[in-house]
C-alpha cells in the first residue's frame, strides 16, 4: 500500500467548540480526498486560540446582496486558510482540512432592534460589534464571518464587520487578502494602488559596511554597533523572561480587573488627519510611528491625570504596551497581492508571522508636548537596535515544540497580563477602494480575547489614520472621552511643531 492511499484512509477528528470548551467529533474521514488532508497547524496558530480579529469596515453605498455574495465566494472564500477546519489526524497532529464553505452560514444580516437603530444607529453599530466578543465561534466551520449592518450611521451607508479566528490570519496577513480583493473606486476595472515601498529593505537592525575609503574609525563603530545589538538583545531578553515570571505594571485604572471573566470588548475609533502626522513627522525628523506611539503616550496621560486626579507628576508609574511588529520582508504586502492578483493565490501565504516589543508608555506632564514625540523616538530607535521582536517570537515557538501548546500559550498569555496595553501600526490603501462593488469610507482592526482592558491600533486609509481601541466596556464607559484625547493630543502636538518650525526659521 503506498502512502497516498495510507493518507486517504486516515481517520479525522473535527476540533469544535462546546459551551467554550474544547471536544472531538470523530466520524470525518479523508477517504477518496487525499488533497484534503492539509499541512499542520503552525506553532504561532496554536498559541493565539484564544483571540479574534474584528475589522470594521464603513461602506458609502447601500448594500447589494447579489454583488457582495458573489464578491466574498470569488475573493475571501477561495483562499486555502478560509476554506479548511482544523483537524486531528490518527497520529494526533492538528491539520488544517479543506472543507465546504457555505456562504449562508459566513454572511449574517443580524435582525436588529429597529427603534434603536432609528434613535441611535451609530450606538447600534456598536452595541452589535460588542457583543461579538462574547459569542463563540463554530471550529467544525471555517472560522470567519461577515456580519452586514443595511443601515446608514453619521460616517458610512453601510457597515460590515468581519471576525476572523486568529489562527486564520494576523492582521497584516488579513489586511493583504483585503487589500487583493478590492478595486480602485476611480477606475474599478484596475487593483488599487498599492502603498510605496519603504526605504528599508532588510532588517530593521543591520547597519551597512561603510566602505574603505570612510577610515577606520567608521568601520569601528559599524563593529561596535553589533556589539551594542547584542547587549540590546539580551538586556531586552532578560526584562521579557522576567515579565513572563513576575514583573508586572503598576496597577492604575488601565489595568485589566478581569482576567478570568473576559467581559465584553467595544471597539470604538476616530478619524485622525494623516497629513498632520506628517507634518509633525517631517517637522521632528522621525518616523509615522514615532508619532503614533508618541501620541499615544500623550493621550493616556491626558486621561490618566484628568481621571485619577493624581497630580504627582514626579511619581513613577510603569506602564508598558506590547508592540506588534510584522517579521514579514518589507516587501512581503506587493508580492502577495501581485500573486493573488496573478491567479496565483492558493501559494500565499496568510497565518500568522508576528513578533513582539515590550515599549515603556510615558505617563507624564510635559510643558513642551514635543517631549512626547522624543522620548518615543528614542525608545524606538533604541529598539531597533535589538533581536528582541526575533526573541519573542521563537521563545514562544521554541516552549511550544518542547512543553506543549498550554506551555506556550502560557507565555504570550503572561507577556498581555503583566503589561498593560497592545499596540498595532498597519498600512492601508492610499486610495479610496471598493470592495465587492462597494466604496469604502473607512477601515477599523481591531482584535479582542487577549487579557488586557484597552488595545489601541492604528490603521491609515487614503489621507486619514483610523485610531482604534478596544475596550473593557465596564472599565471604560467613557471610552469616547478617550477618543477625544487621542485628537486633542495630536492637534496639540501638531501646533507645538508648528510653533518648533517657525522658531527654527527665525533662529
Amino acid at each position: 500500500m503506498n502512502a497516498s492511499s495510507t493518507l486517504r484512509k486516515r481517520s479525522l477528528s473535527v476540533r469544535t467548540r462546546s459551551n467554550g470548551a474544547a471536544s472531538a467529533v470523530e466520524g470525518r474521514t479523508a477517504d477518496d480526498d487525499a488533497e484534503s488532508l492539509g499541512e499542520p497547524v503552525s506553532p504561532s496558530a496554536r498559541l493565539v486560540e484564544e483571540y479574534f480579529i474584528v475589522v470594521v469596515i464603513g461602506l458609502g453605498a447601500p448594500i447589494n446582496q447579489s454583488s457582495g455574495r458573489a464578491g466574498i465566494g470569488a475573493t475571501i472564500a477561495c483562499y486555502p486558510r478560509f476554506h479548511s477546519i482544523q483537524a486531528t489526524d490518527k497520529d494526533g497532529t492538528l491539520r488544517w482540512v479543506r472543507t465546504t464553505v457555505d456562504l449562508d452560514y459566513h454572511i449574517i444580516f443580524p435582525m436588529l432592534d429597529t427603534a434603536a437603530v432609528l434613535v441611535n444607529p451609530d450606538q447600534a453599530v456598536e452595541d452589535y460589534v460588542a457583543s461579538l466578543s462574547t459569542k463563540p465561534m463554530d471550529h467544525s466551520r471555517p472560522m470567519w464571518e461577515f456580519h452586514i449592518l443595511d443601515f446608514p450611521t453619521s460616517e458610512a451607508t453601510a457597515t460590515a464587520v468581519i471576525r476572523v479566528h486568529h489562527s486564520l490570519s494576523d492582521g497584516t496577513s488579513l489586511l493583504m487578502l483585503l487589500l487583493s480583493s478590492t478595486r480602485s473606486a476611480a477606475d474599478p476595472s484596475k487593483p488599487p494602488a498599492l502603498p510605496p515601498l519603504p526605504a528599508r529593505t532588510g532588517a530593521i537592525y543591520v547597519r551597512p559596511r561603510p566602505p574603505m575609503s570612510a577610515g577606520s574609525l567608521a568601520f569601528a563603530l559599524w563593529l561596535w554597533s553589533f556589539v551594542l545589538l547584542a547587549w540590546h538583545t539580551m538586556w531586552d531578553a532578560a526584562i521579557f523572561i522576567s515579565t513572563i515570571l513576575f514583573r508586572k505594571d503598576t496597577q492604575t485604572l488601565f489595568s485589566c480587573t478581569d482576567h478570568g471573566n473576559r467581559r465584553p470588548n467595544r471597539i470604538v475609533h476616530r478619524s485622525l488627519s494623516l497629513d498632520d502626522v506628517k507634518f509633525v513627522k517631517d517637522a521632528m525628523n522621525c518616523t509615522v510611528n514615532d508619532v503614533l506611539v508618541g501620541c499615544t503616550d500623550a493621550a493616556l496621560s491626558r486621561y490618566y491625570y484628568r481621571k485619577s486626579g493624581d497630580n504627582k507628576t514626579g511619581k513613577e508609574i510603569r506602564l508598558r504596551s506590547v508592540l506588534v511588529v510584522n517579521l514579514r520582508a518589507t516587501t512581503a504586502l506587493h508580492e502577495c497581492v501581485s500573486m493573488i492578483q496573478s491567479a496565483k493565490g492558493s501559494d500565499v501565504k496568510l497565518g500568522n508571522q508576528l513578533g513582539f516589543i515590550i515599549l515603556p508608555v510615558q505617563i507624564a506632564m510635559h510643558h513642551d508636548p514635543l517631549n512626547f514625540i522624543r522620548k518615543a523616538k528614542n525608545t524606538v530607535d533604541r529598539k531597533k537596535s535589538s533581536l528582541e521582536v526575533a526573541f519573542t517570537h521563537v521563545a514562544a515557538e521554541v516552549v511550544h515544540k518542547i512543553f506543549g501548546r498550554k506551555a506556550g500559550a502560557y507565555i504570550v498569555d503572561r507577556m498581555f497580563s503583566n503589561t498593560t496595553t497592545l499596540l498595532s501600526n498597519m498600512i492601508g490603501p492610499v486610495e479610496q477602494v471598493e470592495f465587492c462593488g462597494h466604496p469604502v469610507v473607512f477601515i477599523a482592526p481591531s482584535q479582542y480575547g487577549l487579557p488586557q482592558a484597552i488595545n489601541v491600533n492604528f490603521n491609515s486609509y487614503v489621507n486619514t489614520v483610523r485610531v482604534v481601541l478596544a475596550v473593557d466596556e465596564t472599565q471604560f464607559p467613557d471610552c469616547h472621552e478617550l477618543l477625544d484625547d487621542f485628537v486633542e493630543s495630536l492637534r496639540i502636538i501638531k501646533d507645538a511643531a508648528e510653533k518648533h518650525g517657525s522658531h527654527d526659521m527665525k533662529a
